[in-house]
């Protein structure tokens, strides 16, 4: 059951990722547009808003639903630990971070353009996992349930593999820069949660 007082955090990302992709997808496209994180724009001392901003829509209902759905089943067990603070700062420098490495590799491409929540999602995802590694969740048609572990490690084989069929605006290269940021993010506030986690694992 979901705690709405120690989860105010995750609830605020969620409902102004949807109602802002829903916008932009369906009302406004041109806001999309102002939104897509490019690269090549950035190196050059511009629109630097849309390292974050990016973060906050979606090419297409099926990115915003994947993005979501493993956000909602990851990211409410992770505030109420770490706290309201810890997570919302988390998950916005995520977002910037995981977007790091494309402003690199594509800053001379005038063409590449990405966006979605991606990153941030990664990073809750790897942060919940240190924590929780043997959480389940379940996934239809699939009527199993799925550690949550298994679950972080079939989202990056998912993402290496879209990635090289490079379809869409979806940054999957952020999705590992993502999970790094969510180890590097526990460690930093929690470090002795990773002893903890070897104990569960290997106990």
């Amino acid at each position: 059951m979901i705690d709405f007082q120690n989860n105010i955090g995750a609830w605020i990302v969620l409902l102004i990722t949807v109602a802002v992709s829903l916008l932009t997808l369906f009302a406004n496209p041109a806001i999309l547009n102002k939104c897509v994180l490019r690269p090549y724009e950035v190196w050059r001392g511009r629109h630097f808003d849309t390292l974050y901003l990016s973060g906050f829509v979606h090419g297409s209902m099926g990115h915003l639903l994947v993005n979501m759905f493993s956000f909602y089943f990851f990211a409410f067990a992770l505030e109420k630990h770490i706290g309201t603070s810890a997570f919302v700062i988390g998950y916005l420098i995520a977002i910037i971070f995981s977007s790091l490495p494309s402003l690199y590799l594509h800053r001379n491409d005038m063409n590449y353009a990405t966006l979605g929540a991606s990153g941030g999602v990664s990073a809750v995802i790897f942060a919940h996992v240190i924590f929780y590694p043997t959480h389940t969740i379940y996934m239809m048609p699939l009527p199993i349930p799925i550690p949550a572990w298994l679950y972080a490690i079939g989202y990056l084989a998912y993402s290496f593999y879209a990635g090289r069929r490079s379809g869409g605006r979806i940054n999957h290269d952020a999705h590992f820069a993502g999970a790094l940021f969510g180890v590097l993010w526990i460690l930093a506030i929690e470090p002795s949660a990773f002893s903890t986690l070897a104990a569960k694992l290997f106990n």
